[in-house]
């Protein structure tokens, strides 16, 4: 009974998968294979280019898809958690995230130019869809913006529903979707089946050899078949490794190999479908509903990368690489399930901005492909760390597999710069000014630390301090939160201008640890620094959600502390700008930006207001 339970488990989480994870890369048909022949570095179309083409597109869904995420990567999991900030938890040392190393400044442009990607995709993917609306009337040309731009308002509004609900809502579509394109696939090269040698990796070679830097170039638009990579990965939070291969070997993988068989038989037979071979495959009688399914699966493809960037938003802010914004739980059996308001609207409005500026998906091809592929080479770096510091691999079977899988990503990465001028500068611009700000936050949080530090007392002087002040005892339970091992600053103002000490003193300090969760009963840990006064550490997860009113509750029995009758003291740090430095002073300047949009630590810890008292520290940056 209980492994029909969880065959049961599995497949439903394989079917949201399919309608959170797959929508990018299972969309890729609707134009990949036409920017081979058309846009910016359009090949000659011929039957041996085309044999060519589809032979790199289907190595490339084996090598970069099957072999690289979905069977090393996506093992490289952070206790289930993915993505790229993910791994560099896992495999980074103790302490390198108070200063910016290479390896963290890498995983910060990866992060970057994830977010660019997510910009880009549900652009490119609705406008795409659209466009088949010009096979069936002409006349739909004019309102392609128009639609495009309503559709991503409704998807993004969507968001706030949560994975679980939008998985259990896609998913189906994407079975029928999957379905019927790899069925019509099938139908079209049924006809012409010299396609089928497109599974030899020599017509590969002979493409390029028969092309030379012309046919190189092409890559840039081969790339577009395996977009979705990065996104796998990034999601595997929200259904775990198992359902998201399930889905890809048993339904995703052979679809889109069908499919971009049947698109390349098509074009073999009548090379004038290269204005739209996608569309071109299905019957004029289903043209429109067909335009309606692909819409649906436009708008699903785009779910992908967005549900990325809300779970590499969540590590990010629980690693301390950007702001403390509001990030709200969509799911209590799933804690990887997010959903983040404020980078949901921002997307939006980005997304929304490049329809109207590009209005072709042609034209934004030229600016898709820089930002996954450069999020592609910088995972399979940090991939090597964890084969050798993690697996403890050799260093020559670390470099061998690394370096094939490097291969395809520098190949693509290099190329797909060619597109700059066309629209590549737009997620480069992206990543830039994202990572810049990642960068400014972990710089000036360290400033900002080392200068309370310096104010502030170690624990074992806070016996001298007490009898310094000659301070009264008066009765209650005082909790002072401790953002360090290091007494908070906010105590030593209490002391100095209220010169009491309750009868009952806990300092409650909150880490963020290399797991995305910890076990409850690791999380607390209790030290008495002398009568009536302790000092608990709470450990968190990356992707788990503070709470310092329960982890007190919990530590009743050894605290004596009731939760609902103690006192919270909140130390706030009011940073403002030294006038007397002449040295950062943009960079100084952006940081206290920052923190004004950094969400209050009173919500943040879930504590009651009513019984906060705020004490503010002045910190000049």
């Amino acid at each position: 009974m209980k492994k029909k339970s969880e065959i049961s488990r599995q497949t439903f989480l394989s079917l949201g998968a399919l309608g959170v994870v797959f929508g990018d890369i299972g969309t890729s048909p609707l134009y990949a294979l036409k920017a081979c022949f058309s846009g910016h570095h359009g090949i000659a179309l011929n039957s041996g280019n085309v044999l060519g083409v589809l032979s790199l597109i289907i190595w490339s869904l084996f090598v970069v898809i099957s072999l690289k995420y979905v069977t090393f990567v996506m093992a490289a999991d952070n206790k289930g958690e993915g993505g790229i900030f993910a791994l560099y938890e896992l495999i980074s040392k103790k302490g390198s995230k108070q200063k910016v190393t290479f390896t963290l400044l890498l995983a910060m442009i990866g992060g970057a130019l994830l977010y660019g990607d997510g910009v880009i995709t549900p652009a490119i993917s609705v406008l795409s869809a659209i466009e088949g609306l010009d096979i069936a009337t002409p006349v739909a040309h004019k309102y392609t913006t128009h639609i495009s731009c309503a559709i991503l308002v409704a998807l993004f509004a969507f968001q706030k529903c949560g994975t679980d609900k939008i998985g259990r809502l896609f998913g189906p579509v994407m079975v029928v979707w999957f379905i019927v394109i790899g069925t019509f696939g099938a139908l079209s090269f049924v006809n012409n089946p010299v396609v089928l040698e497109a599974f030899s990796p020599w017509h590969a070679v002979r493409f390029f050899a028969e092309n030379g830097f012309a046919g190189t170039l092409v890559l840039g638009a081969v790339v577009l078949c395996v977009t979705g990579g990065e996104a796998l990965f990034a999601d595997m939070g929200h259904f775990g490794r198992k359902p998201i291969t399930l889905a890809w070997y048993c339904l995703a993988l052979p679809s889109l190999l069908l499919n971009y068989l049947g698109q390349g038989a098509l074009l073999i037979n009548d090379p004038k479908l290269v204005v739209n071979p996608f569309f071109s495959l299905f019957p004029k009688s289903i043209l429109l509903p067909m335009v309606g399914l692909a819409t649906l699966a436009a708008i699903i493809a785009s779910q992908a990368i967005i549900s990325g960037a809300f779970s590499l938003t969540a590590q990010a802010v629980h690693l301390g690489f950007i702001p403390r914004i509001r990030i709200f739980q969509t799911s209590e059996l799933n804690p990887g399930q997010v959903y983040v308001s404020s980078v949901n609207w921002l997307m939006a409005a980005l997304s929304i901005l490049l329809v109207i500026s590009f209005k072709q998906s042609e034209e934004l091809a030229g600016a898709y492909g820089i930002a996954i592929t450069g999020t592609m080479v910088i995972t399979t770096y940090l991939f090597w760390f964890y084969l050798r510091d993690i697996r403890k691999w050799s260093f020559v079977s670390a470099a061998l597999l690394t370096g094939f899988f490097g291969c395809f990503d520098l190949g693509f990465l290099i190329v797909n710069f060619t597109k700059i001028g066309g629209g590549g500068w737009v997620p480069i611009l992206l990543a830039a000014i994202i990572a810049y700000v990642m960068y400014i936050w972990i710089w000036g949080r360290a400033e900002v630390f080392a200068n309370v530090k310096e104010r502030g007392l170690h624990v074992t002087d806070l016996e001298d301090l007490i009898e310094e002040y000659l301070l009264a005892k008066v009765p209650g339970e005082a909790i002072f939160l401790a953002a360090s091992d290091f007494v908070p600053h906010a105590f030593v103002q209490h002391l100095r201008w209220n010169r009491v000490v309750h009868e009952k003193l806990v300092f409650v300090q909150v880490k963020t640890l290399s797991d995305p969760y910890v076990d409850s009963g690791k999380r607390i840990s209790i030290k008495n620094l002398e009568k009536n006064i302790s000092w608990l550490t709470v450990s968190y997860g990356f992707m788990e959600k503070p709470n310092v009113p329960v982890a007190i509750f919990q530590a009743y029995n050894q605290l004596g502390v009731t939760q609902d009758e103690c006192q919270y003291y909140v130390g706030q740090v009011s940073i403002k700008l030294n006038r007397e430095r002449s040295d950062y002073g943009l960079r100084r300047k952006v940081f206290i930006v920052l923190s004004s949009f950094s969400d209050n630590p009173v919500d943040y810890f879930k504590i009651p207001e009513e019984q906060v008292i705020t004490i503010s520290t002045g910190v000049k940056v």
